[in-house]
Formats: structure tokens, sequence, C-alpha cells
């Protein structure tokens, strides 16, 4: 029997987006948020004003009891900011601050046009709520055929979905709207089916310009209008980080955003890469609107949030919030952007010289933290071994062929000596007489 809370919502969502119903999984139908003790909680903290005996924490003259050898670490925080217990929901505060920025980095959405955002554990936990609401054994998730191995884990190996490739790039050398277009139309009319649409994307660094993300959008509006459904991933982990001005500045949900009733984009992002706090573990999970089925589907996700982890960490989305709101905050962010960014032109500056192109092909890319190469005639894992176990330079291979580089991790200074040995590992493991003998180099990083 599916709980009465969960009826309600569903009747809630059914009545005005029924589209949406049809989409949830087996168990995103059952889930609801419950009244129990986090209501009366709530309730208390209102009206409880003699003694409130609800809260299943410790406290001392009305604050939370602590260690001072835990306190005396973080002195600009109250016990109460980085003590408490937060809601399943995320901070009240914390949510409307970040719906502000949403709204602010994609001009084109309006306030009504989305929820609060769902606080979650960061980008991952967000995609585990989304697959459980959305996704199980049998359904497919559309997936770029360069793409971010944890999808697999979380849709796949969690929820028992079907991932299915499509091509990222076109021989051209941007997104391959055809390809796209061509693997979504296998989904018959009246199917559902989840497409990840992670950009900047991990592993590639690539992001659509405005033009192809404009046709991404409406590849989905047209193939919705023939009856086909879709749950639209946008895992927006990287947003912001784009390095050329040709590239869509807003993420492919606002484009997404009430275009057609078939399409229930969803916003994951977070503070992980944004901000620089990736042990923060503090993401957001928003939904389109309108308010009655937002609230209804916040509600269903703080129900996975309670029943998986109770809440996001109280100290993480308290310090967050407070750095949101410091003078400095957004000067920051553009110092340390013009940092990645000057990492980025020099990597491109020094893939551009002619002696590489017989080693190696880069994939496009233009954003975020990482590119891909293609190897020529070589093993990539051989390739990754042979770096890290001569050399003392690491890389992660991402298929037989292909190895990614994180130059968000480089100085702009080794970036030239590193590629310079990266080269003559490839060459050395072809037999190539232009290589290098570095023995020496060799034996100085072993000792």
């Amino acid at each position: 029997m599916i709980h009465p809370l969960a009826v309600e919502l569903n009747d809630t969502i059914k009545r005005e987006a029924p589209e949406i119903f049809s989409m949830f999984s087996g168990l995103g139908r059952e889930f609801y948020f419950p009244k129990g003790i986090l209501t009366q909680t709530a309730e208390a903290r209102q009206k409880a004003k003699r003694f409130n005996a609800t809260i299943g924490i410790a406290k001392e003259k009305g604050e939370p009891m602590f260690l001072a050898a835990v306190m005396d670490q973080l002195p600009t925080f109250s016990s109460q900011e980085a003590l408490n217990y937060a809601p399943s929901f995320g901070s009240p505060e914390l949510r409307q601050a970040w719906k502000k920025e949403v709204l602010e980095k994609n001009p084109s959405l309006t306030a009504t046009a989305i929820g609060t955002p769902v606080v979650t554990c960061g980008i991952t936990h967000g995609l585990s709520v989304v697959a459980d609401m959305f996704s199980e054994a049998g359904d497919v998730v559309f997936v770029p055929d360069q793409y971010w191995e944890n999808y697999s884990m979380v849709f796949g190996l969690r929820r028992g979905a079907r991932m299915v490739r499509y091509p990222l790039f076109s021989t051209a050398g941007g997104f391959d709207v055809d390809g796209f277009t061509a693997a979504l139309r296998a989904v018959r009319p009246g199917e559902k089916a989840l497409v990840l649409l992670n950009f900047p994307n991990n592993p590639t660094g690539f992001t659509p310009t405005k033009t192809e993300a404009e046709a991404i959008a409406k590849t989905l509006v047209d193939l919705a209008q023939g009856g086909r459904r879709f749950v639209a991933l946008c895992d927006d982990a990287y947003f912001g980080l784009g390095y050329e001005p040709s590239l869509a500045k807003e993420s492919l949900f606002a484009q997404l955003v009430h275009r057609h009733a078939n399409i229930l984009p969803l916003k994951l992002d977070g503070v992980t890469k944004e901000d620089y706090v990736w042990g923060f573990r503090v993401g957001f999970l928003t939904f389109p609107g309108p308010a009655k089925v937002a609230e209804a589907l916040e509600k269903k996700a703080a129900g996975l949030v309670r029943g998986a982890i109770s809440n996001v960490s109280q100290l993480t989305q308290s310090a967050i919030l407070k750095a949101m709101s410091a003078p400095s905050y957004k000067a920051d962010k553009s110092q340390k952007y013009d940092v990645l960014k000057a990492r980025y032109d020099k990597v491109k500056a020094v893939l551009a010289q002619p002696e590489y192109a017989e080693v190696w092909t880069p994939y496009p890319f233009n954003s975020g933290y990482f590119f891909c190469m293609k190897l020529k005639g070589l093993n990539a894992e051989a390739f990754r071994l042979t770096l890290l176990d001569k050399y003392g330079v690491g890389v992660i291979a991402t298929a037989p062929t292909d190895v990614r580089v994180a130059f968000s991790c480089l100085e702009v200074g080794e970036v030239e000596p590193m590629f310079s040995l990266m080269r003559q590992a490839a060459l050395e493991l072809k037999g190539d007489p232009k290589a290098t003998d570095l023995t020496l180099y060799a034996e100085a990083f072993q000792e």
C-alpha cells in the first residue's frame, strides 16, 4: 500500500502535470516526506516558547552542546551554525540564496519557472535521488560516448537502467547534433527515456556553442512533440567555467524549462567545483515549476534525502552561505576563473605545437577542468603506466586509446614540461628513434 502522504503528492502531480507523473519509477511514486518527528519538531520551533523537548540533540544554555576541542577550530561559527541538524530539504536560507544564483546565471529563467533547490550531498547524491525517482530496471539512460563512469554505477548498477551512448563529437569537431538526434529517435512514441546532458563535459571539457545548445533543445522538443517522454538531467557540475566567447552561457535546463509537457528538465549543480570546495559535498537539485508541482517533487526528493542520509552537513551549508554573503565572494570567484583560464590557454598553445601531432590528437575542449586526447598507435593503459612508473606523471586512461589530463591541477609553468615528458614516453613506447634518452631523468625520479 502506498502511504497516504505519497498518494497526496501523486494526486497533486497527476492533476497539475500528468506527463511528469508518468515518468516516475515505482519508487518515485511511493516516496513522500514524512510528517512525523521532523514536522512536529518544526512546529515546536515556532510555538514551543517555554520548553522544547522535541529535538534529538543535547543543548546547554539554549544552544547545541559542544566540545571545546571541536568549536575552538571554528571560531567564526556558533554551535547552532556548525553542529545542529539541517533540514532534509537543506538550509532554507541557502536554498533561497542558491535559487537567486541560478536565476542570475540563467537570466532567461523567471522566479516562478523553477522551484526552490533541494540541498544534496554533492551532485553524485543528487543524481542518486533522481535515479531513485525516475529510473528502474529496463529504463534507457542516454549518455555521451565519453562520460563520467559514475553514471553507470548510479543508474546502471543501483537502478538496473540500460546505458545507451550517443556520439558527442561530429567529424567537424563540434557537438554531433545529428548523432544525438538519431540516438534519441530510437525511443518509440509513448516511451520514456532519461538523457544526461553534462556540460562542461567530464572527461572531455567540452561545452556546446550557443547554436549547438539551441539545436540540442530543439531535438528534445521535436521528439517530445511526437509523444516521446524525456527526463533531461542537466549535470552542471562545472557550470560557469567556459573559456571561449562562443559557448552557451546558460544551462540547457534554462532552455528546456516549460518547452514541452513531455520534457522534465532537472538541474543538478553545486558548490563543489563552482566554489572550489570539493570536500564540502553541497549540491542542489532544482525542479521546474509551477509551484504546486515543484513543491510536490521537492517533498519526494527531500524524503529520499531523509531516507538515505537524513540531511546534508549543517557546517558546510553554513560555511558556503556565509561565503556567498561575503563582499569578496564574486571577486574571489573571478580571480580563480582567471587562473584556470590561463592554464587552459597555455594547454591550447602547447598542444598546437606540431611535434605533438605525431603522438596524439586532442578531442575538442573549451571549458571545465579537463581535456582528453586520442593516442596514435598506443594503448592508453600501457602509456599511463609508463608515465607513472618511469616518469612520475599521472594521467587517467579513459578508453583503450584515450587519456584524460586535468589541467586544473597544473600550474601554467608545469604544462609544457609535462607534455614534453608525455611526448617522449609516447615516442619511446612506439620505438621511434626521435625519442630522447630520459634514463637520467627516470633514475632521478626513482631516487
